[in-house]
């Protein structure tokens, strides 16, 4: 399949250039060596193979567009990493469909709503909702954070994609940036059971993390893909860091999956209510 292809182009030329400099540069002067040193692009296929194939899998077989999607996951979850910064990404079924999942989403001057680390937001430059507004995030007690301002990078309606960067705060995740992309599924969930399993198996060592989908039978619902890359804090490792952060994102996953399918539950029940009310009245 032609996306396919292309991310294992991608992979391939990625991890090339990754596996090449450190051999290079090893016994150079740190001048030397910042001077070949070069910013690596990487894409959410390098980061976890498996989660592109499964990804274009899903895609192919389940949105009417799925080249688009594809195109849309290349053009987003595309970073430039550093030498001193770690990339990863995370992945979760959603069963609502993406107009759903988007509303929460996209609202730039709510994330509390279902990032329950953060425990208050206020939009202080910008209306909230136009690329360059400034936010300030106040992170729950208990975290290796205070405060976080942050600026929104990408918001793109049709695309259903949106970025942001951390630009200053008192925390430990130095030049953090993450973009989430929504992609419309549509799939039955016996028949993702063991492809779930192993590409959690095959990529285990990998950066990044699949997450199980949510009910279970037939549905019409969304692919959310979130990367993200982060300079990694003296002191702590790559994997180190790559773990605490997939762990935060897997969390807020979550919560957006229980809050877009009960959404969802609450209007068919709404919906089937007002149904059987005309029914009784019609009889």
């Amino acid at each position: 399949m032609p996306s396919t292809l292309q991310f294992e182009t991608y992979t391939t030329a990625a991890t090339t250039s990754t596996a090449t400099t450190p051999n290079s540069t090893a016994f150079m002067t740190d001048t030397a060596a910042d001077s070949m040193v070069s910013v690596t692009k990487t894409l959410a296929a390098e980061m976890k193979p498996s989660l592109a194939e499964e990804l274009a899998r899903e895609l192919s077989l389940c949105c009417p567009s799925p080249d688009r999607e594809m195109d849309t996951v290349a053009r987003y979850h595309n970073h430039e990493v550093g030498p001193n910064q770690c990339c990863s990404v995370v992945m979760r079924r959603i069963a609502a469909p993406v107009d759903t999942v988007w509303g929460l989403v996209r609202r730039f001057d709510e994330p509390q709503t279902y990032k329950h680390f953060l425990r208050s937001c206020h939009v202080i430059a910008g209306d909230g909702a136009q690329v360059g507004c400034l936010r300030e995030v106040h992170v729950v007690s208990g975290l290796p954070a205070a405060c976080s301002t942050e600026r929104l990078e990408i918001l793109d309606e049709e695309s259903h994609a949106i970025g942001f960067r951390v630009v200053a705060g008192e925390h430990r995740l130095q030049n953090y940036r993450s973009v989430t992309t929504l992609h419309p599924s549509s799939h039955k969930d016996e028949g993702l059971t063991k492809n779930r399993e192993d590409f959690n198996d095959a990529g285990s060592s990998a950066g990044g993390t699949i997450l199980p989908n949510g009910p279970t039978g037939s549905c019409k619902g969304t692919v959310v893909v979130e990367s993200y890359v982060v300079d990694v804090p003296n002191g702590n490792t790559k994997e180190e860091t790559c773990v605490f952060v997939d762990t935060i994102v897997s969390c807020n996953l979550q919560t957006l999956s229980r809050i877009a399918e009960r959404r969802v539950r609450s209007s068919s029940s709404t919906t089937t209510t007002t149904s059987s009310s005309s029914s009784c009245k019609v009889s």
